[in-house]
């Protein structure tokens, strides 16, 4: 293999850089093939977490795997992507080749979360490499003790699933069929590989889109161009820094998650330090790694920080490396946010409601205009069980509609009604009632907003829904991960407004029983005609409330 330097050597070094209209042409080339890469994925795609509630992010990266733009369906997996690419490119150094893919979701080498699985191609042009394409999405199972991809009851890694280190799954365009075996071995549902097809066909439609955009460009002002992107990309990151004030500001919060059992939260703490167009962001203070499942890899927790700072100082910026690089993150190793090998690490996307809350008091001290309030905290629900329709043939789904609460206001703006958790920020789509009950062998009884939940405000917070639903058969796991059940973790108000309403979740049996589930919990061998009710929570008011009846 065959790398060049990525600025073209030293004949491009002395040539013009690019022009504005030049980086601005190429940002929209790279951002539309990105969509383009997620547009097959949506079409091709068989599970519901793919085709419909759209978990996944597409990207296009260089050859030392910096970013050169993405699309994020799941803000969450924004920039979870590139340590993974990089922990790729350390294992393979030159042994890369065209037609190769590697897969990878190793939380101990770069991954947020086992059951987002990336899919890389690497592109060569003129036989040497230049860039790689990635797809990274939530799949349906990933092994381990619980099927469906989360273990509330886990301690370790090896009990939440399939840990993949970078490996070669395709060869110079030969399916490794041994590799292949072994990996879906460990997997429960063949779903799963369908839809790393789809994500590998995802990614021949980015190598092909990008060959076109070096054929016109050619190689030289191809990575010319991406170098005036990033720098013009720093440049308007910096400026978007520069309109907050120098200083110092802190921020914490909760956790509950659990709490049901021990009776306190856990605490994530930040010091946010800005100086002449930077940010560092250190979260001493912030608890330690738990012997559980509430841990994050650093990837995710990297990743978290990133999507809200980019909702706080410049939300429409371009997602590449430039971006970057006047951030810094220090993150303690041992902490929630960083967990030290081999914990259990499954909650670790779900801990981004909490770590935005602790970042949004601490902007919140800065700019009191740019932050909003709270927004209602994930509470996840997955099923799992087989369908007498089809033969009993096994299926899982994460209940989506009914996580989706309400979004936090911010001063001119009512939070957003049904937006979902904060790590989705929008992205996460509502299941289509039918598409659902296709899928699976129960009926959607009820969904609609859930009145009372937002809070009250000068501008009032986004409502959350209401869900019921019927089991249409016997359901064999029904697992429960999130926060927000209990009063404290109601989204917060800010300036003077209330805090949304808290998430609900109970099961009510034939037998008359109601059992209300924790909110770390496995609930087995729920019998048909149970009927299911989840209350997602609105999101926290901004500034003193209007006079007059509650608009929730």
């Amino acid at each position: 293999m065959t790398r060049r330097p990525p600025s073209g050597g030293a004949a491009g070094a002395s040539r013009p850089g690019p022009s504005s209209a030049e980086v601005a042409i190429l940002q929209h080339r790279l951002k539309s093939l990105t969509r383009e890469m997620g547009l097959s994925l949506l079409h091709t795609a068989r599970s519901p977490i793919l085709a419909e509630a759209r978990d996944f992010v597409t990207g296009v990266y260089d050859a030392r795997g910096r970013v050169l733009e993405q699309t994020e369906y799941i803000p969450v997996l924004a920039f979870a992507v590139q340590p993974s690419l990089r922990a790729v490119i350390g294992a393979f150094g030159d042994d890369v080749h065209p037609g190769d893919v590697f897969l990878h979701n190793d939380v101990f080498r770069g991954g947020n979360q086992l059951a987002d699985l990336c899919v890389f191609r690497p592109v060569f042009f003129r036989g040497a490499l230049v860039a790689w394409v990635a797809v990274k999405g939530h799949q349906a199972d990933i092994g381990g003790a619980v099927g469906g991809g989360y273990n509330p009851r886990a301690t370790e890694v090896w009990q939440e699933g399939l840990r993949i280190p970078p490996v070669r799954v395709v060869a110079r365009g030969r399916r490794l069929r041994d590799v292949w075996d072994l990996v879906f071995a460990n997997i429960r549902y063949p779903v799963v590989a369908e839809d790393l097809e789809a994500s590998m066909g995802a990614c021949v439609v980015g190598e092909r889109g990008l060959l076109r955009i070096l054929a016109r460009s050619g190689e030289d002002g191809f990575l010319r161009g991406i170098e005036g992107l990033m720098d013009a990309t720093e440049r308007r990151m910096r400026a978007a820094i520069r309109e907050f004030p120098d200083g110092v500001y802190r921020g914490e919060a909760p956790v509950y998650a659990g709490a049901e059992e021990w009776g306190s939260p856990l605490w994530i703490r930040c010091r946010v330090e800005i100086r002449e167009g930077t940010v560092r962001i250190s979260y001493e203070g912030t608890s330690p790694q738990t012997g559980g499942f509430i841990n994050a890899p650093a990837s995710a927790s990297l990743s978290a920080a990133v999507l809200t700072l980019l909702m706080i100082l410049a939300p429409d910026i371009p997602h590449n490396d430039g971006m970057l690089r006047p951030i810094g993150i220090d993150l303690p190793a041992g902490s929630i946010l960083a967990a030290r090998y081999p914990c259990a690490t499954g909650f670790g996307n779900t801990l981004t409601g909490a770590h935005a809350d602790a970042l949004f008091r601490a902007f919140f001290q800065a700019r009191p205009d740019r932050v909003t309030a709270g927004w209602n905290r994930m509470l996840a629900v997955v099923i799992a069980g087989t369908d007498p329709r089809d033969g009993d043939s096994p299926y899982v789904d994460i209940l989506f509609n009914a996580l989706k609460g309400g979004g936090g206001a911010l001063e001119g703006q009512d939070g957003y009604d049904h937006i979902g958790l904060i790590n989705c920020a929008g992205g996460i789509l509502a299941q289509d009632p039918e598409m659902f009950e296709a899928a699976v062998p129960h009926r959607l009884v009820r969904h609609e907003y859930a009145p009372g939940t937002a809070g009250r405000g000068r501008w009032r917070g986004g409502r959350g829904v209401v869900t019921r639903i019927r089991f249409g058969a016997p359901v064999d796991r029904l697992v429960v991960f999130g926060d927000g059940l209990v009063e404290e973790s109601r989204a917060f108000g800010l300036a003077g407004g209330a805090a949304g309403g808290r998430n609900r979740l109970f099961l009510d049996y034939p037998d008359g029983r109601r059992v209300r589930p924790r909110s770390l919990d496995l609930v087995e061998g729920v019998p048909e005609g149970t009927v299911f009710t989840q209350v997602a929570g609105g999101g926290g008011g901004f500034g003193e409330p209007k006079d007059g009846p509650d608009c929730g």
